[in-house]
C-alpha cells in the first residue's frame, strides 16, 4: 500500500458508483436465465468493456447520452457477440438489473466510518440519475452520502476531467483537497488528472494501465482508505 496519499490535504471524499460500491458482476446471474449456450460472465464482459468504450467514444465525438443508453446499446453488441437474440423486453428486463446490483460488503461499513472521521461523502458517476437514485435507495446508502453527481449535469462521461472538476464545484472544495475512490484503472487517472488524489480500491486484483502516474493510494477494501485517513 505504498503510496503518496496525503490524509491531511483530504477536505471531502468522492467514490465512484459501480465497481466501486456495487458489484457489476451480479449482472451475470441477470443473464443466466436468458442464455442457454453462451457464458453469463463473458457476456457481462462484453457488456460492462462495450459500455464503457461507448462512452469514450461519445466524449472524443461530442455526442451525449444517458449511461443507462449506452448500457441499453451495449447490451445488444454483447448479446449479438455471442449470437443469442432476445426480444425487447427481455433486454430491458435484464438491463434493469443495474436498479439493484448489491453493494460490497465493506461499503456501508466503511463509509460510515470515512464520514465519522469528519468527511462529507459523496457519488461521483457516470451513471444518469435515476440510476444513481436506485443505487442509493436499494444500497441503504442515503444516510451515509450527502450527494451524488451524476455525468447528466455536465453531458459528458469520466474520464474527461469536466465531471471531476464539476464534482468538485458542486462540493464547494479544492480539487486538490478531494480524495477520489474508484476501482476503474482508467476512472482514478482521470481524476488524478483533474487535480484530485486518486485512490485506487483494487476490487478485481487486476493491473494498473501503462501510465507515468501510479495511483496515490492502492487499496483493497475501504476500510483501508479510512485507516489512512485517521493518519490526518
Amino acid at each position: 500500500m505504498s503510496s503518496s496519499f496525503d490524509p491531511d490535504a483530504v477536505e471531502a471524499v468522492a467514490f465512484d458508483s459501480y465497481g466501486t460500491l456495487v458489484d457489476v458482476s451480479g449482472i451475470a446471474d441477470a443473464l443466466e436465465p436468458h442464455l442457454e449456450e453462451a457464458d453469463p460472465a463473458l457476456v457481462a464482459t462484453i457488456w460492462r468493456q462495450r459500455s464503457l468504450a461507448y462512452a469514450m467514444v461519445g466524449n472524443a465525438i461530442g455526442e451525449y447520452d444517458s449511461f443507462y443508453a449506452m448500457n441499453r446499446h451495449a447490451l445488444r453488441f454483447a448479446l449479438e457477440t455471442v449470437g443469442v437474440d432476445l426480444e425487447e423486453a427481455e433486454r430491458e428486463a435484464v438491463l434493469s438489473t443495474y436498479h439493484e446490483l448489491p453493494v460490497f460488503d465493506d461499503v456501508r461499513d466503511g463509509i460510515e466510518r470515512v464520514r465519522d472521521l469528519g468527511y462529507d461523502c459523496y457519488v461521483v458517476s457516470n451513471g444518469n440519475e435515476a440510476m444513481l437514485e436506485s443505487l442509493v435507495d436499494h444500497g441503504d446508502l442515503k444516510n451515509l452520502l450527502v450527494d451524488t453527481i451524476s455525468a447528466d449535469e455536465v453531458e459528458q462521461f469520466k474520464p474527461e476531467s469536466e465531471l471531476y472538476r464539476h464534482a468538485a464545484d458542486r462540493i464547494g472544495a479544492p480539487v486538490g483537497s478531494i480524495a477520489f475512490v474508484g476501482a476503474g484503472w482508467w476512472d482514478v487517472p482521470g481524476a488524478m488528472n483533474a487535480g484530485m488524489q486518486g485512490v485506487w480500491i483494487n476490487r478485481q486484483d487486476t493491473l494498473w494501465g501503462p501510465y507515468d502516474v501510479e495511483p496515490d493510494l492502492t487499496i483493497e477494501t475501504i476500510h483501508d482508505f479510512a485507516a489512512e485517513l485517521e493518519k490526518a
